[in-house]
């Protein structure tokens, strides 16, 4: 009997360091060993989540492990984005989101930085913005529309989808660089700015080119330039502001990225499949309904295009007195 208790005994504690070893070795097991998710700081539909839904299908094809979307929406994009700071640096939470991203770190008071609380892991897809004017505005290029803003300061009113947005940054980028000074005014978001671009109660739109795709096709609007090369195939023509002499180039991005101090294995692993699945002609035709096309990068080029982007918005934040409290 009592030998049958000493070995009932053992058993036991065999099985309890079974139990126990089992999620430390799961844990050291290579990753991913388990579902991963990735958080899309805005509403489902928007533009990040677009993007971020058919690469996270062709993640979890190349991962062999499930790829959830988990939209936490809120103050544009800073409590998704708050909550992937805090978690672990594990490769099981990641975000993706826009150039907004970068720019509501400056605009907002936000408990994290784009650099200072996150990895960057890969560059998804860019877009050029469109400079897009009312079809009574007597502006037939963007010299056009320089020249009449410079003659006369403060009578040009450009809309945006509301305060420290990243249209607020691209349009008053444009007006640090040309000298042009115009009226912001900021709608809550981009389809009344649009609807008022159109009946003529403002002026002038640098935005995105999905925002105002339907009233360009439909010449409800005059479409002067894109702000920089990467229209995708079938798009209407026009000139890239660079190319008529202003030295004005900028684009919205799409990223994922991760905790600080990811592991840098991880990194490189979920950069290397990120990029494969790029290369996908069918994501490529998804990508387009957003007017944007896929970008594969390096991690190290990813980066250093945050830390331009993110001096520029400081400048341009500083310059205009962009301020959300």
């Amino acid at each position: 009997m009592a030998m049958r208790i000493t070995f009932g005994r053992r058993a036991l504690l065999a099985g309890g360091a079974a139990a126990l070893a089992a999620p430390a070795a799961r844990a050291q097991a290579p990753w991913p060993n388990r579902p991963v998710r990735i958080v899309v700081p805005f509403p489902p539909g928007g533009s990040n989540d677009v993007v971020a839904r058919p690469v996270a299908e062709r993640l979890q094809q190349r991962l062999g492990q499930p790829v959830v979307i988990e939209n936490r929406a809120g103050a544009g994009g800073a409590i998704g984005a708050g909550a992937v700071a805090q978690s672990p640096a594990d490769g099981y939470t990641l975000m993706v989101s826009s150039s907004s991203f970068a720019t509501t770190s400056i605009a907002q008071r936000v408990p994290w930085g784009v650099l200072e609380n996150f990895t960057p892991v890969a560059l998804l897809a860019r877009s050029p913005f469109i400079v897009i004017v009312n079809n009574d505005f007597p502006a037939r290029s963007v010299q056009d529309l320089v020249r009449i803003a410079q003659e006369r300061p403060g009578t040009i009113d450009y809309a945006t989808s509301g305060p420290g947005g990243i249209n607020h940054f691209v349009t008053e980028y444009f007006s640090q660089v040309t000298g042009a000074r115009m009226n912001h005014v900021p709608y809550r978001g981009t389809g009344p700015a649009v609807t008022d671009l159109v009946a003529g109660h403002v002026q002038l739109m640098i935005t995105t080119m999905p925002s105002a795709a339907g009233v360009v096709r439909d010449n409800r609007v005059r479409l002067l330039a894109y702000t920089a090369p990467g229209a995708p195939a079938g798009a209407r023509p026009a000139p890239l502001v660079k190319d008529l002499g202003i030295d004005y180039e900028t684009s919205i991005w799409w990223g994922m990225f991760a905790p600080k101090d990811l592991p840098a294995p991880i990194v490189e692993r979920l950069n290397a499949e990120v990029n494969a699945a790029l290369r996908d002609p069918a994501l490529a035709r998804l990508f387009e309904g957003e007017g944007a096309v896929p970008s594969p990068a390096t991690r190290a080029e990813f980066t250093d295009l945050l830390r331009t982007d993110i001096a520029r918005w400081r400048e341009v934040a500083q310059y205009a007195n962009i301020r959300v409290e």
